[in-house]
This record gives C-alpha cells, structure tokens and sequence, in this order.
C-alpha cells in the first residue's frame, strides 16, 4: 500500500532534517526542498498529498507559495510551519488558504497529530470541480463568470467561486455556516457573530439568477445551513 506524499518546504537544513525524519517515522513518504520557488514547483508537478510549508522562504516567501497554491491546486491541504507566532501571521495563513498553522518549536507528536487530522479532513476541501450546470445557465468556476443561454456574463469573486465550489462537493449534505465561515473564510467560527456568510450568498444568488423564475442554484436548509440543489449538475476539471 502506497504512503502519502509530504513535501516539507523549510529552508533551515536542521530543522527540515527533523520534520523528514518525524514523518518518515510516522509512516509517510516525503520529499523536501529549501526554498519556496522549488517547493512550488515541486508541489504543482508531484502527486503531493500535504505540504509543510515555512513562512520564511528564500526566493519566494510561504504566503506567497500558498497564495499560488491556492488557485493551482486549490485540493491540496498546506500546514503553515514557522517560528512566528504573532496573531496577524496565524490570521493571514489561515484566512489565504492554509490548513493548519504550527508554531515553532513544537514535538513530532504534535506534528504528526495535525498532519494527520489535516488528512483526514482533505475530503471536505473543495474539490476541483470546473461546472456547474443549471436550468440555462453554465457556472464556470475556472473562468469565475456565469453564462447565461444568450450569452450573457457575470463575473464572479475567488470568495464566491470558492463557496460554490465547496457546496458542490458537500451537495449529498447541508453545509452549516459555521463550515462555510471555516473551510472557505478560513476563520475560525467559534465565539464570532456575524452574518457574513447569509449576506456572501445572498450576493451571489443575485448574480446566479437574472429573474424571480429562474430554478435556484443555492438553497437554505432551515437551521442547517446551506446546499446545492438537485437539479444542478456538476463536470469536474478532469471533464467527468
């Protein structure tokens, strides 16, 4: 049975030694580089299961790796690894993309615990759906626009792809706002009141539908947050 792949991205040679050999020990496969040009090339052409990403990098910095990350390979789970602990630095990573953040220094117990629970959630991340296809109207998400049956265009945010892109993937289930507010904002929802979420999808049912009539492509489930509806089909990036 095959490992998964962790690609260790720190640029201090000691400290990288000590997370290959943390994950080696916990069982998986890893690969590892110095510098954020590499680590971005490598996590964009082998088949990465997680990255361990520094936020200090030579070349190019690791909020700048995640930022390219995020819009090449949206799926893959990234651990924010760095010495910084300022609450700005945790709020940035997290609200880019990342999926955990680590503050150095820390055990191998605690490293591989998050690697672990970050794989275990990966199957909730959005996956790499490319449409949507509703009633007249086409939803393509690579190109961030809806197209409607004579032609016309809206243009869509990254936060709005971004929610329909994970609705989709959940559609076999209702998505709390609480999850949304996490998996797509990246905060975390716990103590926060706000109605960000409703009023995000309230927008963005405006642009998905021209008229009163038209069939709906988000749908509220009442006290449980929100779904896709049935009649929306999906195609994924790799055309299935």
């Amino acid at each position: 049975m095959s490992h998964p792949l962790v690609l260790v991205v720190e640029d201090d040679a000691a400290i990288r030694r000590g997370l290959v050999d943390a994950l080696q020990y916990g069982g998986f496969e890893v690969r590892e580089c110095g510098d954020g040009a590499t680590g971005l090339e490598m996590a964009l052409e082998l088949p990465v299961a997680l990255v361990l990403l520094d936020v200090m990098l030579p070349q190019r910095g690791g909020f700048e790796v995640l930022q390219d990350l995020r819009v090449a390979r949206p799926t893959l789970p990234v651990i924010m690894v760095t010495a910084r602990g300022a609450e700005t630095d945790r709020v940035r990573g997290l609200e880019n993309g990342a999926d955990d953040y680590v503050t150095k220094p820390f055990s191998a117990v605690e490293l591989l615990a998050r690697v672990k629970a970050v794989l275990r959630r990966s199957p909730e991340r959005p996956a790499d759906v490319a449409r949507l296809h509703v009633d007249d109207r086409v939803i393509d998400l690579a190109r961030r626009e809806v197209i409607f049956a004579d032609d016309a265009r809206v243009t869509l945010s990254e936060r709005e792809v971004e929610i329909l892109r994970y609705l989709a993937v959940s559609r076999d289930r209702a998505v709390h706002r609480d999850e949304l507010l996490h998996r797509v904002w990246g905060l975390n929802p716990h103590g926060i009141e706000t109605r960000t979420v409703d009023m995000q999808i309230a927008r963005l049912r405006e642009k998905l539908a021209r008229d009163a009539d038209a069939a709906p492509t988000i749908l509220t489930v009442r006290g449980k947050g929100y779904t896709i509806a049935a009649a929306v089909r999906t195609t994924e990036a790799n055309g299935s």
